[in-house]
């Protein structure tokens, strides 16, 4: 395994596929969702890697590979660590991908740490950008108690709260089922991997930070792609605000897609990523308006 060391002596775990001889392919930094790990991106790597794209991922601190300290589960930590990351392997052009949870260490990292502009692009996939929390300034936000609630079932059952999740997460009801059984059980496995504490924490960092000021400062071209079902991250309050946020956002939303269309929609997910990470970014579904 390889593992990259933060500021505080955290080892993140990374996976760095190059197809290129000589250290030559365009570089996609992969930062993955709540409560899974790099190996979401599977579905993405390999196929992007074909391209001749240079795919990176790592797990956060507390998740999958990599170590899990008691403390730490903040942005601005998180987004410390992915600086000393992107410092680590000294990557240049980089196009920054965040999922849900990931795309506050992508608005963190371009907000605090990207002077040397390693960073020439990013992808906001079912993000929680820009505020989920709902306050008297953000009256469309989510409740406070649905976190409270998921905070609750992490705490008296977290594989049979985390079973049922990742149902949600990919869109299986009782008339449709988008993913096989074997990946949901999979899921669930990933999921099992994270540290207790930094399953719980993380849940605090994502529902409660603000990123509008953040994101409105975005200066670099910035995709942003929400699932039309999403139940996760309900799009009304994260994609379709972002969107409106970020300056000069291209905005995409993929019908009848739930949170987890990273899998579902991969097809079309990997072509947008390749697409926009060249440069080619005239298309869109969605206006931002």
């Amino acid at each position: 395994m390889s593992f990259i060391e933060t500021k505080d002596g955290v080892r993140l775990y990374v996976q760095d596929w190059n197809p290129g001889s000589h250290g030559n392919g365009k570089p996609i930094v992969f930062i993955h969702g709540w409560p899974l790990s790099s190996a979401m991106w599977e579905y993405q790597m390999v196929d992007l890697t074909e391209r001749g794209f240079r795919c990176i991922a790592y797990d956060r601190r507390g998740f999958g590979h990599s170590d899990k300290p008691y403390s730490g589960y903040d942005y601005k930590t998180m987004g410390a660590d992915l600086a000393a990351f992107l410092d680590k392997l000294d990557v240049q052009d980089v196009t920054l991908v965040g999922f849900s949870m990931g795309g506050g260490e992508v608005v963190e990292y371009l907000a605090r740490h990207n002077a040397k502009g390693r960073v020439t692009s990013a992808i906001l996939v079912a993000s929680i950008i820009p505020f989920l929390l709902k306050t008297d300034d953000n009256p469309n936000g989510v409740d406070e108690t649905a976190f409270d609630e998921m905070k609750e079932g992490l705490r008296k059952d977290r594989p049979g709260f985390l079973t049922d999740f990742t149902k949600k997460f990919y869109g299986v009801t009782l008339l449709s089922s988008p993913v096989s059984n074997a990946m949901l059980a999979s899921n669930c496995e990933l999921a099992m991997q994270a540290s207790p504490k930094a399953t719980l924490d993380c849940v605090t960092a994502f529902s409660s930070t603000d990123f509008r000021t953040e994101a409105a400062a975005i200066k670099i071209p910035t995709l942003v792609i929400h699932g039309e079902d999403d139940a996760t991250v309900p799009i009304g309050v994260s994609g379709d605000i972002a969107a409106k946020l970020i300056p000069g956002a291209l905005y995409k939303t993929y019908p009848g897609a739930p949170h987890g269309l990273h899998y579902t929609h991969s097809v079309i997910l990997n072509e947008d990523i390749a697409e926009f990470a060249e440069g080619r970014r005239r298309s869109a579904s969605r206006a931002a308006e």
